[in-house]
């Protein structure tokens, strides 16, 4: 019999982000307005490995272009089997509200929470996919009533580097 080597989620799972990356942004320039005009910009992430046995991790994404920088502190908790994603960039040095969810079996991970946007509180959501050794791919949605519909508003394209 051969092991058994389906993807099971748990801590670990922000593993295969461990190392540096490419990273090409897409960003909506005026996100809940109905616009469709987007930015594009490179930036460059290093995840510095793995912490608590997989069950935390941190990474620094660098926006050359913009001028700052962002960083994810990724706390999973065993009880909930879920992870909260924290963000802080250089401009405020302030963690936002984490984002909070997890993988399924097809290592999809998907995460909700509220993200501040212009003058009010949003419904936020992040999905991670196509999660590979090589590339994986992060978007962030928000959504105007409640979690109904969302528009995706960022969306960064990872490649490894080396």
């Amino acid at each position: 019999m051969s092991a058994d080597t389906r993807y099971r989620p748990g801590p670990g799972d922000f593993d295969f982000l461990i190392g540096t990356w490419h990273v090409h942004n897409r960003r909506l320039l005026a996100p809940l307005t109905g616009s469709d005009a987007w930015e594009e910009f490179p930036g460059t992430a290093v995840c510095h490995g793995t912490l608590f046995a997989g069950a935390a991790n941190l990474d620094e994404i660098t926006f050359t272009t913009k001028g700052f920088s962002g960083l994810t502190l990724r706390l999973y908790d065993p009880r909930s089997a879920e992870w909260s994603l924290n963000w802080s960039t250089s401009l405020s040095g302030r963690l936002s509200a984490p984002i909070v969810g997890r993988f399924d079996t097809d290592r999809r991970g998907e995460f909700h929470g509220e993200e501040a946007h212009e003058d009010a509180v949003v419904p936020c959501r992040f999905v991670w996919s196509g999660i590979t050794a090589d590339a994986a791919r992060w978007e962030q949605a928000f959504s105007p009533d409640g979690g109904g519909t969302w528009e995706t508003n960022w969306t960064m394209s990872l490649s490894r580097t080396g």
